[in-house]
C-alpha cells in the first residue's frame, strides 16, 4: 500500500516537471535561437547499478523519477531576411555575447542591432564578441563572411568569437537565450561551420510535438492523480475496519 502511495505521487511530480518543461518550450516557440529543455528521467534500480560500481543488482524496484533538465541542442531552421543584422550559424558553433555583469555567454540568436555608442549588441543581453573584445562598427554597412570575418568597406575590423558545443553536450541555460558551456571550446580538427549574414535561426521547438506531449503528459498526471485518491479511499476503509475490530 505504501508504495503504491509513493508510486503514484513520483509520477505525478515527474508529469508536473514535464509540464512545466513544455509549457516553457512552448511559450519560446519563437524565439529566436532558443533551445527546448527535455526531462531526463530515471530509475531506481539505475541508481542501484550506478552506485554498485555497474554491477547488476537483484532489486526489481524500477520507479521512474525525474533525474536532470537537459537541453536540445539540434539545429533549427533559417529564415532569410537579407538585412545585415540577422546573423545565423549553420553547425555545432555559438556566438558569444558579454553580459552586463562582465560574463560571457553562448547564444545562437543572430537578431543583433548598434547600440548608442556603435557597438553590435544583442538586445539587453550584452555586446556580441569578436576577437578583438566588443565589437564596435559605427556602421550599418558592414559585411560578415562564411568564416565570421567582419568587414567595412572591404577592410576586416575582427571576427566573430564563436565557441563549440558538442550536441550532445550538458550547459546551463540563462533566460531564453543565453547558455554556458564550461567544457573544451576549441572547434575540432575536420569540423565545419556556415555562418550566415541576413538570416536568423528558429527556436527548435516543434509546436505540434510539444503539444501533442503536454497532452500525453497531462493525461498521466490525472491517472496517477485518480490513483492516489483510490488508494487514499482504501486506505481509510482500512483503518475503519481495524477499528471496528
Amino acid at each position: 500500500m505504501l508504495r503504491g502511495f509513493y508510486n503514484a505521487a513520483q509520477g505525478m511530480i515527474v508529469k508536473q516537471r514535464q509540464l512545466d518543461a513544455i509549457g516553457n518550450n512552448i511559450v519560446n516557440v519563437n524565439t529566436a535561437g532558443y533551445r527546448k529543455d527535455e526531462i531526463v528521467t530515471n530509475t531506481f534500480l539505475d541508481e542501484l547499478i550506478l552506485v554498485n560500481e555497474r554491477k547488476e543488482t537483484s532489486g526489481h524496484l524500477l520507479q521512474t523519477y525525474a533525474d536532470i533538465s537537459k537541453t536540445n541542442l539540434e539545429q533549427s531552421n533559417f529564415t532569410w531576411t537579407e538585412s545585415n543584422f540577422d546573423v545565423a550559424i549553420y553547425g555545432n558553433v555559438y556566438f558569444n555575447i558579454r553580459a552586463r555583469n562582465g560574463n560571457v555567454y553562448q547564444t545562437r540568436n543572430g537578431q543583433w542591432e548598434l547600440d548608442g555608442d556603435g557597438y553590435l549588441i544583442l538586445g539587453k543581453s550584452g555586446r556580441v564578441q569578436g576577437q578583438n573584445g566588443d565589437i564596435r562598427l559605427n556602421t550599418d554597412d558592414f559585411e560578415i563572411d562564411n568564416d565570421g570575418r567582419i568587414f567595412i568597406d572591404g577592410e576586416q575590423v575582427d571576427r566573430l568569437l564563436l565557441t563549440y558545443i558538442p550536441p550532445d553536450a550538458d550547459v546551463d541555460k540563462l533566460g531564453d537565450n543565453l547558455m554556458l558551456y564550461n567544457g573544451n571550446e576549441q572547434l575540432p580538427e575536420g569540423e565545419f561551420f556556415d555562418v550566415i549574414q541576413g538570416a536568423w535561426e528558429h527556436s527548435n521547438v516543434d509546436g505540434n510535438k510539444e503539444v501533442t506531449q503536454m497532452m500525453e503528459a497531462q493525461r498521466l498526471y490525472e491517472a496517477n492523480s485518480q490513483i492516489l485518491k483510490q488508494l487514499d479511499s482504501i486506505n481509510s476503509k482500512a483503518v475503519d475496519i481495524a477499528s471496528v475490530q
